[in-house]
Order: C-alpha cells, then structure tokens, then sequence
C-alpha cells in the first residue's frame, strides 16, 4: 500500500509573482479551517469546479481545505480490488465493507469535534440550504462517493454514515454531488464569497425562492427592468421582492410554500 493515499489542495495565502504557478499545490493542514475530505475512486476529480472562482480562490486563500484520499489504494490483493459481486446474486458490484473500512478508518484517524461523516446515495436525505448552514458550521466533513451497486450495508451501520442526495434520480457515482454538496457548504463560510448580505438573500434562506434579478440594459428587446426597482424607494423595492418571492415560490414550488407558511403560521412575530 502507497505510504501518501491522500493528497491536500489550498495555501494560506496568494503572494504576487511573475512566475507562473500551479492553481493548486499540496499543504499542511491549517488549524481550525473547514475542511472537506473525499474518498473516492477518482481523486483526480477533484477540486474540478471547486477550483474555480471564488470558491477556488478562498481555497487558495486558505478558508477551507480539501482532501482527497484514493480508494484504490485499500483495494485487496495484486490488482487492489475494492468491489465484489453482490451477496445473493444481482446485476453490478458492490464496494467491499474491509476496503471502505479501512479507507473510513485511515481518513478519520485524529479528527476531533463536529465531523460528519457522509455517504452520497439516492436514498439518503436530499440536500437543502438547512443541511448546508448546518454543515459550514461543523469543523469540516468526510465524504465517501459510492460507485456501482453501492457500498456494503454494514460500513453504513458500523460507523454511523449519514446518507445524503443530491435528488431523486441515480448517477454513475458520487463525485459530482460530493462537489455539489461542498460548494454549497463551502460558500457560506464567512469570508468566502465576500459579501455575506448575497447569501442572506438568495434563495431558501428565508424559506422563499429568490425574487427575480435585473441589470443593465434598462430596456432589453422591449422588455424594461420593472419600474419599482429604479424608483430608489427602498421600503417599496423591499416589499415587491418579498411579494415577488412568495409568488414564485407558490406557483413553482408548492412544497416549499407550505413549509414556508406553516412556519409562518407557527411564529406569527
């Protein structure tokens, strides 16, 4: 087995240079940062999109850290299998309960505090903007992405792994959802999108869609910004976004409407 089954992305800072450089480098750990560690098939996945933008430049900036660690590398025998054919017969294979249970045990080996650990699968909980506000606020999380049939029930049972989805429908393995996931935690770590007001704004964060957006041209094809929001009258902008948000989220989702006024019903202040 390698002696280096994970590799870390992120720097503390970014420093002027005329030298070009890497966009991501190996580092020691920062203490007290959030951190996502993925495990995984294809670590070279990652950071994919994650590298991007802002959430690639606070990556850099060293407000939160990634890990991957490459499943592989706990595979059994000459060929590092991690699979075997499904017990009681079936189509496809499943990931084998000794390799995840070495690879779980080796990637949480030390971790302290809040540290969910998380197994994305179709059947777990679906992801929402309360399960991401929850997850920023943790110390940092480890993911395990499936492939194939799945993983061995007793790895989920023995170590307490919460199954989440990205939504109802099946994908070739978790990679992408394990991204979704972290980007939409990852952006609401103070400091990472810069403005904290866009992320008390958007939508679901007051239970609502988000109410429609609009910039320059004024006029596009015909098709004027709604003169409320070029009124400069701030109580009247304030109240058409909210009015528009409750249409939008009554018409488009009815399922989030009704959460949104039973809880409104249950707080009437």
């Amino acid at each position: 087995m390698s002696d280096t089954p994970s590799k870390s992305h992120g720097r503390k800072a970014i420093r002027p240079t005329l030298k070009p450089r890497e966009l991501l480098t190996p580092t020691p750990d920062l203490h007290g940062v959030w951190k996502a560690k993925i495990i995984t098939l294809f670590p070279a996945a990652f950071p994919g999109v994650l590298g991007e933008s802002l959430t690639g430049k606070a990556l850099q900036e060293g407000l939160w850290q990634l890990e991957t660690v490459d499943l592989r590398q706990f595979g059994v025998g000459k060929h590092r299998n991690v699979d075997d054919t499904p017990a009681g017969g079936g189509a496809g294979m499943v990931l084998r309960a000794d390799v995840l249970g070495e690879a779980i045990e080796h990637t949480t080996a030390g971790l302290q505090g809040n540290w969910p650990l998380i197994y994305l699968s179709p059947r777990g909980r679906r992801m929402d903007q309360r399960m991401m506000q929850n997850l920023a606020r943790c110390d940092g999380m480890t993911l395990l992405c499936g492939r194939f049939e799945g993983v061995d029930e007793r790895v989920l049972e023995h170590y307490g792994v919460q199954e989440v989805s990205l939504g109802d429908f099946v994908m070739t393995g978790g990679e992408i959802a394990a991204q979704a996931l972290i980007d939409a935690t990852v952006r609401l770590i103070p400091g990472v999108l810069g403005n904290q007001a866009s992320t008390e704004e958007e939508s679901f964060s007051s239970g609502l869609l988000e109410h429609p957006q609009y910039t320059r041209p004024a006029d596009w094809k015909g098709r004027p910004i709604p003169e409320v929001l070029m009124s400069g009258h701030h109580g009247r902008i304030a109240e058409w976004r909210h009015k528009m948000a409750e249409d939008i989220t009554r018409e488009r989702r009815p399922d989030v409407w009704e959460n949104y006024t039973d809880s409104q019903n249950d707080n009437p202040d």
